[in-house]
């Protein structure tokens, strides 16, 4: 079943954030759940709580789609970032620390190649709105993510939304087939994303958009 988040869920969406990551390409970024939250999920969760979908097995989260119709209406990734990292010291954190390390690295690889590296800005006004959607491991498979994307892209059909824009992994091939199903294409270069390695090696920021069908 899918359903929009009420208030009562926050507890189990906040178990089903942390089960969420665990054999993902995209994993634990700097291993401290608190601070990711305050980057990729608790901001939808106080601006963005009625396009913030769920789907639901026998009483129990097993996945989510985080939709944001504006972007504009949301902070910055850069400033949330700032913020979770001076809330919660993550920088002074023994299991964050190499993660932090390996992203002054490789910002300092890229600029010395004169190359780009990943942010977390939008595309421009064309595609306004954004996602995030994660499954619990279990529910890999199942059909919830089609089920939830669905819900999505009918919420934004209706309400006359221009587009969707979301950023997803290169090396994730199964997520970028997936969303490549859901209508969505690639855009733009796939810069490197500092400090995030998927299976020790390096990875690069895949943006890709979506337009509602034309009325006929």
């Amino acid at each position: 079943m899918i359903r929009i988040y009420k208030p009562a869920d926050h507890d189990a969406l906040l178990d089903l954030f942390a089960r969420a990551g665990v054999d993902s390409a995209s994993g634990e970024l700097w291993g401290h759940l608190a601070s990711e939250r305050m980057v990729y999920l608790d901001p939808y969760i106080e601006f963005c709580s009625d396009t913030l979908f769920l789907a639901e097995v026998d009483n129990d989260l097993v996945g989510y789609l985080a939709g944001c119709p504006d972007s504009a209406l949301l902070p910055g990734e850069d400033e949330l970032l700032t913020r979770a990292i001076i809330r919660h010291k993550v920088m002074l954190r023994p299991r964050s620390m190499p993660f932090f390390v390996r992203s002054l690295i490789d910002l300092g690889a890229v600029k010395l190649r004169g190359g780009e590296a990943a942010s977390g800005l939008g595309v421009g006004r064309r595609w306004p709105a954004h996602l995030h959607i994660n499954l619990a491991p279990e529910a890999r498979g199942t059909g919830a993510a089609q089920e939830l994307m669905l819900a999505w892209q009918t919420w934004l059909t209706n309400a006359g939304s221009p587009g969707c824009y979301l950023q997803t992994l290169v090396e994730n091939t199964r997520a970028t087939r997936f969303f490549e199903k859901c209508g969505f294409v690639v855009h733009g270069s796939t810069p490197l994303v500092p400090g995030v390695r998927y299976q020790r090696q390096p990875v690069h920021q895949q943006t890709m958009v979506w337009s509602p069908p034309p009325d006929r």
